[in-house]
């Protein structure tokens, strides 16, 4: 039997449900200030009714002293209820909205990838904006229920002043609300979509930044630029459709609201021509008609932004709930530093089998560099074990059976587009601060002329993604950081692409020394790397064709010679 839609797990609703039940102290307290202040800008029509009425029968001074006070009273605590009240909610809204971000932003930063379609863009948009939206519903319930206090509150005091007022009040009410009930439902799904929309736009941007260089050298950028135009057009005019539908659901609340503010004023001075209320209850209720206008409104506007937070919870969902592409082993590498590679299939790999024994600095020359790619990607569990053929072993063990934790302590893949974060030269290196290696590694890299170059040294300041250093440079930065984090077994893949010959063969030598007696293995079409290596892997059509050292492949195999030799 099929289960119905409408018993489905719903995670959005589940975050919601979350977001409330943690927040229970600070929505109570929020509620009861709220409502205080709700009741006492009521009470405010209600008191110049009761002024009107006794010091007209009155005329004393003393009645007026009273009657002052007594509006002083109102006003101080509509004043603090509201101050203290919006403090404590806003409080606790803005945790909430810190703990989501922080929740989807460990998901993204996971070491196992998550089965879930979005882009870096579309992931750093939910974990801002959508984290914000859900946890307004920690506002949106306690100002909720204050409002229905003041429409309560209001008719109340009209029914005593005269039944008919406190129904049409009722009623009216309940209209209202069952009209917008119905709008509000178009916001939340055009709303989720607009958010979808403009979660892609974010992404194309983070796209083409990280391009942006290689975009200039092939005249691409305009190409680009209309890709990223047609995207960003798409999330324009949803967002215009969704200020429309806002537009029209305001407009429509509004006009609502002033119609029974209205119909209430007219009833109230029919039934004062008529003699059944008196002047004071007719001031009292024309007051309240004025007052009711904004509770109304913040009454009628809620229903939009449940449907808003519910929209980004589910959105939210979608990366909280989805599950990781794999499921990693218990175990850890045996001492030492051997890695093996036993027939891989994956991509441009067809079989691929070799070992890097413990110590060893092992060269790898791929005549294809999709293979060379498709190879970085497998070792640094980039790809699930389950989604290639063969097996992979780190110190003995398979991959698949090791802890990802473990196998970034041990294993250590360098990718040749590394990223470099805004801080400094030290802290690119050095994210984690030891500080143990930095010296060694700079020195290694050639990096040195770099911190030369600046009066701060390691303290000067690299913009986001390195914007201030040069192709070169940045590649270098990338390099001394692997370098300084001294894995027991480290791969570089090109590690210097984007360097002049000299420097090239000024980093081999440097690493060839500084890795001396760790495990290292190194992707490259390089003749500086490939002639440091103790010996070198040709890796042609997805297989291992050849081994040997550098020269004796330079002397005796053509192919390789016409790939490397420059």
């Amino acid at each position: 039997m099929k289960t119905p839609d409408t018993e489905r797990p719903r995670p959005g609703a589940a975050i919601l449900r979350t977001a409330l039940r943690r927040n229970v102290g600070a929505m109570i307290a929020g509620t009861v200030l709220m409502g205080l202040y709700q009741a006492a800008e009521t009470a405010f029509p209600i008191a110049l009714g009761l002024i009107v009425e006794h010091t007209m029968q009155d005329r004393s001074l003393g009645s007026l002293g009273i009657s002052i006070g007594s509006l002083a009273v109102i006003i101080t605590t509509v004043s603090l209820s509201w101050r203290f009240g919006m403090r404590v909610l806003q409080k606790a809204n803005t945790t909430e909205a810190h703990r989501w971000r922080v929740r989807v932003a460990a998901c993204g930063l996971q070491p196992v990838a998550r089965d879930v379609d979005l882009k870096s863009g579309e992931i750093l948009t939910i974990a801002t904006e959508d984290a914000d939206q859900t946890a307004d519903i920690i506002e949106v319930v306690p100002l909720l229920i204050s409002s229905l206090v003041a429409v309560a509150v209001a008719a109340v005091a009209l029914s005593l002043a005269d039944l008919r007022l406190g129904l049409l009040v009722i009623v009216g009410t309940v209209a209202i609300l069952s009209v917008l009930a119905v709008m509000s439902k178009r916001i939340g799904a055009s709303t989720q979509e607009q958010q979808a929309r403009v979660a892609r736009a974010g992404a194309k941007v983070a796209d083409l930044i990280i391009g942006l260089r290689p975009l200039h050298g092939f005249g691409g950028n305009h190409a680009a630029f209309g890709s990223y135009r047609r995207v960003s057009t798409d999330a324009k005019r949803q967002a215009i459709t969704v200020a429309r539908v806002n537009g029209i659901y305001a407009g429509t609340a509004l006009a609502l609201n002033a119609i029974l503010a209205a119909a209430v004023s007219l009833t109230a001075g029919w039934l004062a021509f008529e003699g059944r209320i008196t002047i004071g209850e007719l001031v009292m209720a024309v007051g309240l008609a004025q007052f009711i206008m904004e509770p109304l409104k913040m009454f009628s506007e809620m229903p939009k932004y449940v449907m808003i937070a519910r929209a980004s919870a589910e959105r939210m969902a979608l990366v909280l709930t989805a599950q990781p592409v794999t499921t990693p082993g218990p175990e850890h590498p045996e001492p030492g530093g051997e890695l093996e590679v036993d027939g891989v299939r994956h991509g441009a790999l067809q079989g691929a089998t070799f070992t890097v024994t413990s110590g060893e600095f092992v060269a790898i020359a791929a005549y294809q560099p999709r293979a060379a790619a498709d190879l970085a990607a497998v070792l640094a569990v980039n790809v699930a074990p389950h989604a290639y053929e063969g097996v992979v072993r780190v110190g003995g063990r398979e991959i698949a059976d090791l802890s990802i934790e473990s196998v970034r302590e041990h294993l250590l893949v360098n990718p040749y587009d590394g990223e470099i974060f805004a801080g400094t030269l030290r802290t690119n290196i050095d994210p984690s601060g030891t500080g143990r290696t930095i010296e060694a590694a700079v020195e290694a890299s050639m990096l040195t002329d770099v911190v030369a170059l600046h009066r701060e040294g390691l303290d000067y300041a690299i913009r986001d993604r390195g914007a201030n250093l040069s192709g070169g440079q940045r590649q270098r930065l990338s390099l001394a950081r692997a370098l300084a984090a001294d894995a027991e077994v480290l791969v570089l893949h090109d590690p210097t692409t984007a360097v002049d010959a000299v420097t090239e063969q000024l980093i081999a030598r440097n690493v060839a020394k500084l890795r001396r007696g760790r495990t290292t293995l190194v992707l490259t079409s390089s003749p500086a790397l490939l002639d440091a290596a103790d010996r070198v892997l040709v890796l042609d059509e997805g297989v291992i064709t050849a081994e040997d050292t550098h020269r004796n492949l330079l002397a005796g195999d053509e192919a390789y010679c016409r790939a490397v030799a420059r």
